[in-house]
């Protein structure tokens, strides 16, 4: 299984081109994408990229060839809550959603119902989200510059959460709210995003034992979470950068070939759909 959540396609900060590699090279049982994944709030006619067409024709391929999607209703994209619990063969559009995973209960959703702002402030919240949307701009810029300097890359809102002590304290907040909710409900498993904070924890109180996890975002972290041979993992797309990278540009030199692919290539060598170009080697996610 694969948790993803905080795509915000629709808007400059998305990572769309990365998911579309992630997601190519993954074979998962289970596929929850756990809220913002459409950014409906900073929608605007005049900014969808093509690749942010490709992941969500990519997710409905993955369904289409048996994969069960689960698609969990966040903030950003709360215009689709009135539509809940609606299943279309393997997709399922849902505002919550509780699987059984070897035994224990795993509780996953998106998170913004313990944020005050959020749920009885939406204008200061899109206010904040538009805020946010140019700092991750102003990031991407500042990154241009700092990787030709051969400086690396950094993060602004990082550094200002770290900075502010208000926004730590809401994180952790937000943490342990989710953790005591889970155990006082039986949850072996809480499963949030909203934050950006990409997390794996095993909890241990007096009431209980639960593991925490947030799958971070596609937009500044570049996360997910992953469920294979009963354990948990976080996914880091930085950490697998360069190989998922270089599949993506060999996908490309097939794709800019003469007619019949490269000289010397017959044509049905090359004859398979991108949807099935990265299939040799997809790493299989289940419950095994």
């Amino acid at each position: 299984m694969v948790v993803v959540s905080d795509v915000h396609l629709g808007t400059v900060g998305c990572h769309a081109r990365e998911l579309l590699n992630y997601l190519r090279s993954i074979r998962p049982e289970v596929l929850v994408l756990n809220g913002d994944i459409i950014d409906i709030w900073q929608f605007s006619k005049y900014y969808w990229p093509k690749s942010h067409t490709k992941v969500l024709q990519r997710l409905m391929k993955m369904a289409a060839s048996g994969v069960e999607v689960y698609y969990v209703t966040g903030n950003h994209d709360d215009l689709l809550r009135r539509f809940a619990d609606q299943h279309l063969g393997n997709f399922h559009l849902v505002n919550k959603v509780i699987l059984e995973l070897d035994g224990k209960n795993a509780w996953i959703f998106h998170g913004d119902v313990f944020d005050v702002v959020t749920v009885h402030s939406r204008w200061i919240a899109r206010l904040g989200s538009a805020g946010y949307d140019m700092l991750i701009l102003a990031n991407r810029l500042a990154n241009l510059v700092s990787m030709k300097l051969g400086r690396g890359r950094i993060s602004l809102s990082k550094r200002i959460k770290e900075g502010v002590k208000s926004a730590l304290k809401f994180i952790g907040d937000f943490e342990k709210t989710a953790i005591s909710i889970a155990i006082e409900n039986g949850f072996g498993v809480v499963a949030c995003g909203h934050i950006h904070q990409p997390a794996l924890k095993k909890i241990v109180s007096e009431k209980g034992q639960v593991t925490y996890l947030n799958s971070g975002d596609w937009v500044e972290n570049l996360t997910a979470i992953e469920y294979n041979g009963r354990e948990w993992s976080l996914f880091r797309y930085r950490d697998h950068e360069r190989e998922l990278e270089g599949e993506e540009r060999a996908d490309k030199d097939l794709e800019e070939g003469a007619p019949g692919g490269p000289e010397g290539v017959p044509a049905t060598v090359l004859d398979f759909s991108t949807s099935d170009r990265s299939s040799r080697r997809r790493r299989k996610i289940g419950n095994e």
